[in-house]
């Protein structure tokens, strides 16, 4: 059991600060972190992807410019500080490197255009907006008053819909395939600009949601799309490499 910090008598450890961690939901996620570093690493290694010492040697001198290390003595003063030797700092530098390497191979530019020819239907995106109502009833008169001025949508919400569906008008804007209900997916993407759809109600039914489809967009790689290529890829490729090792919690005591 470490110390990490000591007010008057009484020491802050590596057992408060995890126990602290696993409290406040922070844990969990800078584990996964860490091991998806750990598993690009590692791929990276057996893929043989090495950065260059003069990679190395720059990337190192930005960490100091960064922290304002601008002497040797000062960067030495720091790290042992951390409690971190040079090695240590070598190898985050290294690793940090490599996992840049790696993900810019898995992310290529050859890779998101191959990947977004073979599932190009999955990135067509649709323009909507909603109104959510707290009654069937108002649901159903505001489907009526809506199919005969599709125009007014936004006036509508403004003046009679509940929660955050009354901001900007509605506009949920465009949606991919895969971030809607599978229910209302399927209905949204078979709508015609113009289209209301619902009312769909909640779980519980005590709010009820209408859908205006606004606009369609056929599957395009464009930035916007290249990003959700790259984020796929990405989460694939290392779904892929968790299957190639033994992962599991250990208990520190």
């Amino acid at each position: 059991m470490a110390g990490i910090v000591r007010i008057d008598d009484e020491v802050i450890d590596t057992d408060y600060f995890i126990r602290t961690l696993k409290l406040t939901g922070q844990f969990e996620g800078l584990v996964e972190q860490l091991v998806r570093e750990k598993l690009t690493v590692l791929a990276a290694r057996k893929s043989g992807v090495r950065p260059a010492p003069d990679e190395i040697q720059e990337r190192a001198d930005q960490f100091r410019r960064i922290q304002g290390l601008h002497r040797a003595a000062d960067m030495n003063h720091y790290l042992d500080a951390l409690g971190i030797s040079l090695d240590e700092f070598e190898d985050f530098v290294t690793n940090g490197l490599v996992h840049e390497k790696m993900m810019g191979q898995v992310c290529s530019e050859a890779a998101v255009e191959q990947y977004f020819k073979l599932n190009s239907p999955r990135f067509d995106s649709v323009e909507i907006s909603h109104i959510v109502l707290d009654s069937e009833g108002k649901a159903k008169e505001m489907m009526s008053a809506l199919s005969e001025d599709p125009d007014s949508f936004a006036e509508m919400v403004a003046e009679h819909s509940v929660g955050e569906a009354r901001e900007n008008g509605g506009v949920i804007g465009r949606v991919l395939r895969g971030s809607l209900k599978p229910d209302l997916e399927a209905r949204v993407f078979n709508a015609a600009p113009g289209d209301l759809l619902g009312p769909f109600p909640s779980a519980d039914r005590t709010l009820f949601e209408i859908y205006a489809v606004n606009a369609r967009h056929p599957a395009a790689l464009d930035e916007e799309t290249a990003v959700e290529v790259r984020r796929l890829l990405r989460e694939e490729w290392l779904a892929a490499r968790a299957q190639e090792h033994i992962i599991e919690a250990v208990t520190v005591r």
